[in-house]
Parts: C-alpha cells; sequence; structure tokens
C-alpha cells in the first residue's frame, strides 16, 4: 500500500531548517562582507564582494595569542578532568564504604554553588597563591568547577557495566587496577568522550574568571579577546564573527571526532 506524503511534517522541516539555517547564514555571510557593506545592506542581504579580511584583522589584533592561551587552557583542563575523575568515579562505584558515599554527596554539593558566589575569595585565594594573571590561576578553578559533573556523568556510565564481568575478571585474579585499566575504561568511553566535551566547552567559553583572574594582554582568553572588536564608534561586527566563527572551529573538530561516544554517553549507554 502506498503512503500519502506527510505534507505537514515536511512544511515543519522547512521551517526547522529555516529557524536553524538562518543566523548559521547571518554569522558566516558576515564574516566575508566589509563593514561597510554590512552597515548600508544589513545583515540579511547577500556579500556584494567577498573578502577575508575580517579573519586576517582577527589576528592582527592580537587573535592569535587569545587564541593559543585559550587551547592551553582548555587542554590543561581536560587534562586534570581526565586524570583525577575516572578514579574517583570508578572508586564511587566500586567501593562499599558508607564514608565514599559521603564523600561523594558532599563532593557534589560542587553543583548548587555557582562560580558568582565564590568569585571574591577566589580572587584572595589566587592572588595569595601567586598565580593572578597567570594561565594556571584560570586552569585550576575551572577544572575544580568541572569535577562535580564530570564525576557524575562518569560515575552513572560506569554503574553501566555489568557486575558479571567484574566477577569474570576477579575469578581470573585480575587486580581493582587491572580491572580498571582493562575493563572500566574501554567500557566508559562514551561517558570519558561526554566529559571531555563538557569540560572543554565549559574551559572555551569561560569567561568569569578569565575577567577577574587575569589583566594582562598575554594572558587574555578568546572570551576576553572579543572585547577589542568594540571601539568608541561602535562594534566592527564582521570582525567579531569572523573571530566567533574561528574560536568556534576547535570545539566543532572535538564534537565530530567524538559524536559517536559523546551521544552514547548521553544516552546512559556507557559506551557498550
Amino acid at each position: 500500500m502506498r503512503r500519502r506524503p506527510n505534507y505537514l511534517a515536511g512544511a515543519g522541516s522547512i521551517v526547522w531548517l529555516v529557524v536553524v539555517g538562518l543566523p548559521l547564514y547571518v554569522m558566516l555571510a558576515a564574516t566575508l562582507r566589509t563593514r561597510q557593506d554590512y552597515a548600508k545592506k544589513g545583515p540579511v542581504s547577500f556579500p556584494s564582494e567577498f573578502t577575508l579580511d575580517n579573519y586576517t584583522g582577527a589576528f592582527d589584533s592580537g587573535f592569535g595569542r587569545y587564541f593559543l592561551n585559550t587551547i592551553i587552557v582548555t587542554v590543561c583542563v581536560v587534562g586534570v578532568v581526565l586524570v583525577l575523575v575516572p578514579p574517583l568515579a570508578y572508586a564511587i562505584v566500586r567501593s562499599r564504604s558508607r564514608v565514599t558515599s559521603q564523600i561523594f554527596r558532599l563532593f557534589l554539593l560542587g553543583l548548587a554553588i555557582p562560580a558568582q558566589a565564590v568569585i571574591v575569595p577566589m580572587f584572595y585565594l589566587i592572588s595569595e597563591a601567586g598565580l593572578y594573571d597567570n594561565l594556571l590561576g584560570v586552569i585550576l578553578p575551572t577544572a575544580a568547577f568541572c569535577l562535580p559533573m564530570s564525576a557524575l556523568i562518569l560515575s552513572g556510565a560506569m554503574r553501566d557495566i555489568s557486575p558479571e564481568l567484574f566477577e569474570a575478571m576477579t575469578m581470573d585474579g585480575a587486580s581493582p587496577r587491572r580491572m580498571f585499566f582493562q575493563l572500566v575504561v574501554p567500557l566508559s568511553r562514551g561517558g570519558l568522550s561526554t566529559i571531555v566535551v563538557f569540560s572543554a566547552l565549559q574551559a572555551w567559553n569561560g569567561f568569569l574568571f578569565p575577567l577577574v583572574l587575569t589583566q594582562s594582554e598575554e594572558t587574555k582568553l578568546i572570551t576576553l579577546g572579543l572585547y577589542n572588536f568594540q571601539t568608541a564608534h561602535g562594534i566592527d561586527i564582521p570582525g567579531l564573527l569572523g573571530a566567533v566563527t574561528l574560536s568556534m572551529v576547535p570545539v566543532l573538530l572535538v564534537y565530530l571526532f567524538a559524536r559517536r561516544a559523546l551521544v552514547q554517553g548521553l544516552m546512559g549507554m556507557g559506551g557498550k
């Protein structure tokens, strides 16, 4: 039996494509236009002439240094999370101690504490430690605020691993360390990908800690560097959107390489 076409679903798909595609078109088209052309014809019109000056101008304004600083912060934050969270989540899942359970509950209180509430004591702490205006002073608090959510996500992924697998490795005489590296880590790749993307986004898009804990141009990150496109005479929108487009590339690459495991982790499949 021939099915009738669903015109309503087709119309809804077109509307959704416009909703998603129009902002993307406006952003990309603006990066290929001059400031005068953008101001004269508006954001939706097609560029009358193409230019790459917005991308080259971004690097001329110091974007390359901000980009490198942000990469350093992001890689270090992800590294700290990957070193600390998997053993922590493994201990939470496998331990039967009430102390471990209470520590985990206390640890999760960090989810209820916004960064804005502790930024003043954080500023004094970082200053007293001699890390003010230092990338390390941004890395440590950013990683600290990523730990509770990352531990919650990864412990949930590890709980999906069948207890029979642990019992089988125990009968083979496997040590907890061997079970961790040969069983838990491979079967938790979905959760690991999820916390990598989560912590990378938190570090890459971070604004509050770089704003308060850094000052000089040498330690400025992308989120603060975008302010350079605002002048006393207005905002260079094509230049700003060019810098924003460049800043999106690393995040998109991370997602492209980790998308399958990321979706599995978000679905609670634990990478199995």
